[in-house]
């Protein structure tokens, strides 16, 4: 068997193309600002990406790049002022911050229904209670990419437990009637565990942990993991070439859930900015 590779740049294209659709029926341009803290490289390329596919996409985007030494209170303040701006629908705090600043403060100050990154604790509430809420990007954009898969019995396996992937991954999967899992590295007989699932999604952060022996025949795989190795090729959480010598469907890595990422970053400003302004 070898696995149909599931193009997550294509489906973010024709999702990029549906919000540009939707935005010129709108008198608005919906309203993104990214907080950037520090000169973090990988953030910076992340951050311009995101703008310039907002832009492209008709949003107003824009980018709000504070020093490294920024303090918390600074941070909060700068924040305060973009939940009171009536021209701000979505705010995105650009993860890693500096060492000084509480991360999960500078996530509870953004307004819920401005925190397009759908972590703010309401939010996450929302989503384990079945209410309609922002939906953490990645976990919204592997979703998309299951379209066309028989969900509803399914034995999904979602291997990783973080707060920005795992844990709603699973609730959307529970949701879409899957029977759901949630193993970690202290899983008891791992591989054994991810074999049983006919949906693996790998966001583990271990480059190639999952190997093709893991994959149950015909199982659809969505690898999460983005890593670099020493001779800079990067790779995901899934050893690709073994996986899809069984997977009946597979991401690639690059090419797959990341710009899925940044396409639901853009749904989830214009669900706010609507939800805020109607349209």
């Amino acid at each position: 068997m070898t696995a149909r590779v599931i193009d997550g740049k294509a489906v973010a294209a024709e999702l990029r193309a549906g919000l540009k659709a939707r935005i010129a029926t709108l008198g608005y341009a919906p309203g993104l600002v990214v907080v950037r803290v520090g000169d973090d490289p990988a953030s910076g390329v992340y951050v311009r990406n995101k703008d310039k596919a907002a832009k492209e996409a008709g949003f107003n985007s824009r980018t709000i790049h504070l020093p490294a030494d920024t303090t918390q209170a600074a941070l909060l303040a700068r924040i305060a002022e973009l939940n009171a701006d009536p021209a701000v629908d979505g705010i995105l705090v650009q993860l890693p911050l500096p060492a000084q600043i509480d991360t999960q403060a500078a996530i509870n100050a953004v307004a819920p229904e401005k925190d397009v990154d759908g972590f703010h604790p309401m939010n996450a509430g929302k989503l384990a209670s079945g209410q309609p809420g922002l939906v953490p990007c990645t976990p919204r954009g592997v979703m998309h990419l299951l379209k066309g898969t028989e969900l509803r019995g399914a034995r999904a396996v979602v291997l990783g437990r973080s707060q920005i992937v795992g844990r709603p991954m699973a609730q959307l999967l529970l949701a879409a009637d899957c029977t759901v899992t949630i193993a970690h590295s202290r899983t008891r007989d791992l591989p054994a565990e991810c074999a049983r699932a006919d949906i693996l999604v790998a966001a583990v952060g271990r480059p190639e942990m999952v190997r093709g022996d893991w994959v149950k025949p015909g199982a659809t795989v969505i690898d999460v993991g983005i890593n670099r190795l020493a001779d800079g090729r990067l790779v995901g959480d899934v050893a690709f070439a073994e996986a899809a010598e069984r997977a009946a469907a597979i991401t690639p890595v690059p090419g797959g859930v990341g710009p899925m990422t940044i396409a639901c970053l853009l749904e989830n400003t214009l669900d706010a900015a609507i939800a805020r302004r109607g349209g």
